[in-house]
């Protein structure tokens, strides 16, 4: 589907939302979901049309999408059933590791008719990708692990995206998959020292961490606060055209001088 005057896209996944607009198609987004946050103050007046795990099928179709983009992961698979069953067009998009991204991109830019912005973002994460990997020639990879959430505690396990990102940019994740294959596996606090991570970071989502979870995390783990972190989760988790710069601070976090890590965020 090349653009045309007629094209309206409705986006399901915030990170897709951004990437529209960074593509240059941000004029023919007629919807998306109320977690869609940038870019602003361009998407403001895009009407919304319920969240990612509950969007409103009657808004969808009120608003005549010629196109309609979700994610295999954050969005269900029922609600991708109805979009298509009501006559819909809807494109599914499911990048397991950082290396899928060009790809995706490349394909979206073809499918909006931004086939030259599509191959620059493309090869922007590429370049990430170089930069972080020959920063990181010559160093031992950094054990790490990622928290996404609170009671229960739960870690991103080594097949999941935001653990490929981190990967890549130079960790090794001490967190190891469950029984079962699930992708967050919840894990022991009194057990977590025992796996040995230099750097143990706390994303801004889903689950809100603050500064006084470092805390808490330290005192019950008795690992040093330095080794905790908190950082963006968009760019640990949006995949699309913010993975470029997630790499980059990814490989910041994980190579940043304990020092700067006791700092108070």
């Amino acid at each position: 589907m090349g653009e045309a005057a007629a094209a309206r896209y409705v986006s399901l996944v915030p990170s897709l939302t951004e990437t529209l607009f960074e593509l240059g198609v941000g004029e023919s987004v007629v919807g998306a979901t109320k977690f869609c946050v940038h870019p602003r103050p361009a998407l403001d007046a895009v009407p919304r049309v319920g969240g990612t795990k509950d969007p409103r099928i009657d808004r969808i179709l009120a608003l005549s999408p010629t196109l309609v983009l979700v994610n295999q992961e954050e969005n269900r698979l029922e609600d991708v059933e109805r979009l298509r069953a009501a006559g819909l067009a809807v494109h599914v998009t499911f990048p397991r590791r950082v290396a899928d991204v060009p790809t995706m991109l490349r394909g979206l830019g073809e499918l909006v008719g931004r086939p030259g912005r599509g191959e620059e973002l493309a090869a922007d994460v590429e370049a990430a990708v170089e930069e972080v990997r020959s920063a990181a020639t010559g160093r031992a990879p950094v054990p790490f692990a990622v928290l996404v959430w609170r009671e229960p505690w739960l870690a991103a396990g080594p097949e999941t995206f935001l653990s490929d990102l981190v990967t890549v940019a130079g960790g090794v994740n001490v967190i190891q998959g469950a029984p079962g294959g699930a992708a967050y596996p919840e894990v022991e606090l009194d057990g977590l020292q025992g796996l040995g991570p230099r750097r143990v970071l706390l994303p801004s989502e889903p689950f809100p961490f603050r500064e006084l979870h470092r805390d808490e995390l330290s005192r019950r783990t008795r690992i040093d606060l330095a080794a905790f972190l908190r950082c963006d989760g968009q760019l640990l988790t949006w995949h699309g055209s913010r993975t470029a710069a997630g790499l980059r601070s990814a490989a910041q976090w994980l190579h940043r001088p304990e020092t700067a890590a006791r700092s108070r965020s």
